[in-house]
């Protein structure tokens, strides 16, 4: 168990210190949402020069190995961020560099930040991609769009974007789309979880040898929604990665004790822990939008049918209790 347990955290080390891109900002994190941004494309396209959506939708990434000086402007029009062959700079004095550091753009102007001044480059990193949050390109109300709210049901393309970028003189701008995409149906993933369950119990009843095969179903789908949500710019999650490697650590060790707590792990921080994909329309994912759902109705569904069969496996395996002598 313990040559297990050290492997696992010796793969687990080697997937988790992938370089990332700079930040222009930090502070929140990935989240479910109903509304889908999308790139079109460049104006005026660049050779070297690429930008996506990442995070489902939260930031905006830009790629440049163009060897050009590429500006990203502000809400004014002012220098905002500048990607350039040695690294990528931040204008200190403008005020998109605070209004986007989180999602909401709650964070206070310091009055110096002026649009109208020079700007004053700080160094971020000396990568060439660079992510930041976008107001532009997102919905930032508390309340939904007046037609979402008529009819929430429905589709519903809210907008064209576009934010502005600069190459020396030369001006171009990122284009995109605004949707709204209505909700999954939650109960009938909430229900597929639990027919899944019930499933892996049955087929674990009748043929032991099948534990094995179901968990590493299970653990390997997981680590597909976790390299799914890392191609989107999400980071590798420790903790899912972990779940499916217990998992899948089952097809060559599953006693009942070892089956409850891969199974019980793999259920609650793979499956539950990401139920909120259930609800929301995007999800933080690359590839098809239905396989982060299908993979948390597995980790559901899965782990709690392992678990459930390791319990009953330890009770069936518990000495029965020394019969009572009778009273003289």
């Amino acid at each position: 168990m313990r040559r297990l347990l050290s492997t696992i955290l010796a793969v687990a080390g080697a997937i988790l210190v992938p370089a990332t891109p700079a930040f222009a900002h930090a502070g929140d994190t990935t989240s479910v949402s109903d509304y889908r941004v999308t790139v079109s494309g460049l104006s005026n396209p660049l050779d070297g020069l690429t930008v996506r959506v990442v995070e489902g939708g939260a930031r905006l990434e830009l790629s440049n190995d163009s060897g050009r000086t590429i500006e990203v402007l502000g809400y004014s029009g002012e220098p905002y961020l500048e990607v350039r062959p040695d690294g990528t700079y931040e204008n200190v004095n403008s005020p998109a560099t605070y209004l986007n550091q989180t999602l909401g753009g709650e964070t206070p102007i310091p009055p110096a930040a002026d649009p109208t001044t020079a700007p004053t480059w700080r160094r971020l990193s000396g990568d060439t991609t660079v992510r930041w949050h976008d107001q532009r390109t997102r919905w930032a109300e508390p309340a939904p769009p007046p037609e979402v709210t008529a009819a929430p049901d429905e589709p519903h393309r809210l907008r064209e974007w576009s934010v502005p970028l600069r190459d020396q003189v030369r001006t171009f701008e990122i284009q995109g789309t605004l949707d709204y995409e209505p909700p999954p149906t939650a109960w009938a993933w909430w229900l597929g979880s639990a027919l899944l369950g019930l499933t892996v119990v049955l087929l674990a009843r009748r043929c032991p040898r099948s534990a094995g095969p179901l968990a590493f179903l299970g653990g390997s789908i997981t680590w597909g929604y976790v390299v799914t949500t890392a191609l989107d710019g999400a980071g590798w999650a420790p903790v899912p990665i972990l779940a499916g490697l217990l998992a899948v650590a089952a097809v060559w060790r599953h006693p009942p004790f070892y089956l409850t707590l891969s199974g019980f792990i793999l259920a609650a921080f793979a499956g539950f822990g990401s139920a909120d994909v259930f609800f929301a329309a995007v999800v933080p994912s690359a590839g098809p939008t239905w396989f982060p759902r299908v993979a948390v109705a597995c980790a559901i569904g899965v782990g709690a049918g392992l678990a459930l069969t390791g319990v009953l496996r330890l009770r069936a395996a518990a000495p029965a209790p020394a019969p009572t002598p009778a009273p003289v």
